[in-house]
């Protein structure tokens, strides 16, 4: 029953492309490496006080976004692939109170080198969901978007 109205809203797929004026191997890096992870994940105004990454088929991500209100969203996924520096593959849920997954994403991002930097592309793939969802899948575009907004950011100033 969730997945239609989830599907109806046009929300079980995003797809965006941003450049970063950095090279492939570094913007690669910063999606596998905790440290660089805590810095732009989540949306404008988002911090991470848990950003944990095991960059290895199967490794574990767990990431505990803080919104501006002081709210925390948890969050888990795995890595399914990673072709440094060209792709990587990962799943993510974002977890309710009692640890449950709401709904689980696959992420493919693709990293291309261009002459200004690194273009990427990203497919955030709903899976899976539950009724408690559709609020959330709902910001997953500007989500992502600011972001990659923070990405690009961070590229800038390392």
């Amino acid at each position: 029953m969730g997945n239609s109205s989830v599907l109806e809203a046009g929300l079980l797929e995003v797809s965006l492309t941003r450049r970063i004026a950095a090279s492939p191997e570094f913007v690669f890096r910063a999606w596998i490496d905790a440290k660089h992870l805590a810095e732009w994940w989540g949306p404008k105004g988002f911090t991470n006080p848990v950003c944990e990454a095991d960059p290895r088929v199967g490794g574990a991500i767990r990431i505990h976004m803080r919104a501006p209100d002081g709210t925390v969203y948890p969050m888990t996924g795995r890595f399914v692939e990673i072709d440094r520096p060209h792709r990587l593959v990962f799943s993510t849920a974002a977890l309710d109170g009692d640890g449950r997954p709401m709904f689980e994403v696959l992420n493919t991002v693709v990293f291309t080198a261009v002459d200004e930097g690194t273009e990427i592309s990203l497919v955030a793939r709903v899976t899976s969901t539950t009724p408690a969802a559709p609020q959330y899948l709902a910001g997953m575009s500007q989500g992502w978007s600011q972001s990659l907004d923070r990405l690009a950011a961070l590229a800038v100033r390392l």
